[in-house]
C-alpha cells in the first residue's frame, strides 16, 4: 500500500494579511471615496452663507416696500429734501421714486445700519393705470424695490392704488 505524498504534507496555514497589490487597490478605493465626501463637504460649507444673504435681502426689500406702501398716494407738499440716505422728509409714495443707496442700508433717519454693509437698494415708483382698469381703478402706482449684494439681486413688486379718492 502506498501513501500519496500529498496526504503526508502538512496542511497549509491560512494566509494572513494582505498582499502589496491588494493594499494599493484598497488605498485607491478609499481615496476616491474620501475625495467624494470632501467635495460634498466643501460645497456645503461654501454655500452655507447663501440662505442668510437671501433672508437679509428679503427682509430689507420687505421693510422698504412696506414703508413706501404706507405713505399717502396723493402728492403732499414736501417738507424738505433728503440728505444722504435719510428718508425722514418723504411724505408720499412719489418721493421714493429713484431713491437708491450703494453698499449701505439706512434707517428712515439716515443712520447707516453697520451689519448690513455691502447691501445696496433702489426704489422705483411708476404710474400704472392699465393694470387695474378692468376693476375700475384709474390711479395706481407700481412700486419696485431691488436689493443687491455682490452678484445677487432680489426684486419685490407691489401696487398701490389711490383708494382715498
Amino acid at each position: 500500500m502506498s501513501i500519496s505524498r500529498t496526504r503526508l504534507a502538512r496542511p497549509r496555514a491560512p494566509a494572513r494579511g494582505m498582499t502589496l497589490i491588494e493594499l494599493v487597490f484598497a488605498i485607491v478605493i478609499i481615496s476616491v471615496g474620501v475625495a467624494g465626501v470632501l467635495q460634498v463637504y466643501n460645497n456645503t460649507v461654501r454655500n452655507s452663507g447663501d440662505p442668510l444673504v437671501n433672508k437679509q435681502m428679503l427682509a430689507i426689500a420687505e421693510g422698504m416696500l412696506e414703508e413706501v406702501a404706507l405713505k399717502p398716494y396723493a402728492i403732499v407738499a414736501s417738507t424738505g429734501t433728503a440728505i444722504g440716505c435719510s428718508r425722514s422728509t418723504f411724505n408720499d409714495i412719489w418721493d421714493y421714486n429713484n431713491y437708491a443707496t450703494s453698499s449701505v442700508i439706512c434707517d428712515v433717519d439716515g443712520n447707516a445700519i453697520a451689519t448690513l454693509g455691502g447691501y445696496s437698494m433702489s426704489v422705483s415708483v411708476q404710474t400704472d393705470s392699465s393694470t387695474f382698469s378692468a376693476v375700475g381703478v384709474s390711479a395706481a402706482a407700481r412700486i419696485t424695490v431691488t436689493v443687491r449684494y455682490g452678484s445677487r439681486s432680489l426684486s419685490l413688486v407691489s401696487w398701490r392704488t389711490n383708494f382715498a379718492s
